[in-house]
């Protein structure tokens, strides 16, 4: 009966300790940075446009670059960050699709392209979204400005503000269309960045890929909505994303396609006409799906490991990664190796299925980082009773295990 009082108090006493996980092990993989290829002064693909970039999607690699810090107009592609915050407005559930918008005198007036919206009408977030995409439209933009900010300028205050959050240091935006303005502007290299943000939210792949649709407006008349991006009907895997025009800017292209599980993204601004930006936006692609592979470095429905658990009722419990740890390889080239850095908080029961626990690095031959995956649980982590305690601690004084 002493005894028993005695494990009964260790078990009251005994305090499980503090869990940080670093390991590290290599996986076959390959150093990327070796198979990039940047335009060094000369431009190798005889792109009509004055600047361009071409990146994979996934890590965000240059593939391909020509005078890709160049700042200058970037027209309606502006549209790709006003899609990006309507994205997140919806996904927080602060918004959605079958929200109403009354529409402005504000909005009403836009110039350039337009689905011609008249003062009060009434319309679905869906539309908008719809017409934003496809059409390109500046009075369905500046609609749903005003109804996610209040107000077209403060909808651009947060437009700055999230090119700040996303480091888009040479991007500054006047407003959510495009129309020139002094002050408004951005690079190859930022645009990519963007589109790479924005395609983070794949429902919005759903409208930038139509080619042909229809607005039904109040009175039961329809505008037939074609996409500005004729690439999403004349080049295979084309599903985005935003076309540019006008007279400062030149025309200009935001594309991204895929094939197989490789997505790259283009960028090709003041092309001299459009017929010459679908034609530099195909040549990046083609060039991109003929030159490089996606490679699965590690995949992540497959443990990446264990880490052990405060307070649970079992003692460790599997990380997942939230996304594949891919590279970019030439079509060519063979796998090499790979180094995993899990770097996990303090994980301490209770704690839901899907719940972030670390991080880990993705470290090339070299010792760079070349990403930084977020780590997750995949079960729920009950937290352990007195009976659990007492158990474990008896384990331990009996030699158990």
């Amino acid at each position: 009966m002493k005894k028993l009082f005695y494990l009964i108090l260790i078990s009251f006493v005994l305090i499980p300790i503090k869990i940080l996980a670093k390991d590290t092990f290599n996986v076959n993989g390959t150093n990327n940075e070796e198979v990039i290829e940047k335009d060094k002064g000369e431009d190798s693909l005889n792109l009509n446009s004055s600047s361009a970039i071409l990146i994979d999607n996934s890590s965000g690699k240059i593939l391909y670059e020509k005078n890709a810090d160049q700042k200058q107009p970037m027209a309606s592609m502006t549209k790709i960050m006003s899609m990006l915050l309507i994205m997140e407005q919806i996904e927080n559930n602060n918004l959605s699709y079958d929200d109403k918008v009354i529409i402005s005198k504000n909005a009403s007036s836009m110039g350039g392209s337009q689905v011609f919206l008249q003062v009060g009408e009434e319309y679905k977030v869906e539309d908008l979204l719809k017409c934003i995409a496809i059409s390109s439209a500046n009075d369905a933009v500046v609609a749903m400005a005003e109804k996610i900010s209040g107000s077209e300028a403060n909808f651009v205050k947060a437009m700055n503000a999230k090119a700040e959050e996303l480091s888009l240091t040479n991007t500054h935006f006047d407003n959510p269309h495009g129309l020139d303005s002094e002050n408004h502007y951005s690079t190859a290299r930022d645009m990519s960045r963007l589109a790479q943000e924005l395609l983070k939210h794949e429902e919005i792949l759903k409208f930038t890929s139509i080619y042909e649709d229809y607005l039904t407006k109040p009175d039961g008349s329809q505008v037939w909505l074609v996409n500005t991006n004729r690439l999403v009907r004349f080049y295979e895997g084309v599903d985005g994303l935003k076309t540019g025009y006008t007279t400062k800017a030149g025309y200009c292209l935001t594309a991204t396609a895929k094939k197989e599980d490789l997505r790259l993204i283009s960028v090709v601004m003041n092309a001299s006409s459009a017929d010459n930006r679908s034609k530099d936006t195909a040549t990046l692609l083609t060039y991109g799906f003929n030159t490089f592979k996606n490679y699965i470095i590690y995949p992540q429905d497959k443990p990446l490991g264990e880490i052990q658990v405060l307070n649970g009722k079992q003692a460790k419990v599997k990380v997942y990664l939230t996304k594949n740890a891919t590279t970019i390889l030439s079509v060519t080239e063979k796998p090499g190796e790979y180094t995993f850095n899990i770097k996990a908080d303090k994980i301490k029961a209770p704690l839901s299925k899907n719940s972030k626990v670390g991080t880990a690095e993705v470290i090339d031959m070299n010792g760079n980082i070349i990403d930084e995956i977020d780590l997750i649980i995949k079960e729920d982590l009950a937290k352990a009773n007195f009976w659990d305690y007492f158990k474990k601690n008896l384990e331990l004084l009996t030699g158990g295990k």
